[in-house]
């Protein structure tokens, strides 16, 4: 699996942890890999799982960072499906170092662009834009 396809499943898994507990999550990821619809390698299947195992830990801290960047907004009002591409990609940007920034962030604009609301990539690209690294002149 390509690692575009890779963060795909990633964020579809962790969307479901909007709707379900943690303590639910480790029988949605069974249902997710059981369900028919995917077929991955086993060390696909062991990507996904130990990335969405890494990340769903970082969310509270990570819906704070991203609370305080919003000016005008709470998180309430993002949509569930941009909410967990910026957590996604929040997480890469500042987690994940096999990952540039700049292609985590970009990323995440073809996920929103791809699943989001109207006009979604343009608020993922400007909400990720405060969380850039500096870039070297």
């Amino acid at each position: 699996m390509t690692r575009r396809a890779l963060r795909e499943q990633i964020f579809k898994l962790l969307f479901r942890a909007e709707f379900n507990t943690p303590d639910e999550m480790p029988e949605q990821e069974k249902l997710f890999f059981e369900s028919g619809d995917l077929t991955v390698t086993p060390e696909d299947q062991a990507y996904i799982t130990d990335k969405v195992g890494r990340i769903l830990p970082e969310i509270p801290a990570m819906d704070e960072r991203l609370e305080k960047s919003i000016e005008g907004w709470s998180l309430k009002r993002i949509g569930k499906v941009e909410l967990t591409i910026l957590r996604l990609a929040l997480y890469e940007i500042e987690k994940d170092d096999d990952i540039p920034a700049q292609v985590a962030a970009s990323e995440a604009v073809e996920l929103a662009k791809k699943f989001g609301q109207e006009n979604a990539g343009a608020f993922v690209n400007g909400v990720l834009s405060k969380f850039m690294p500096e870039q070297e002149a």
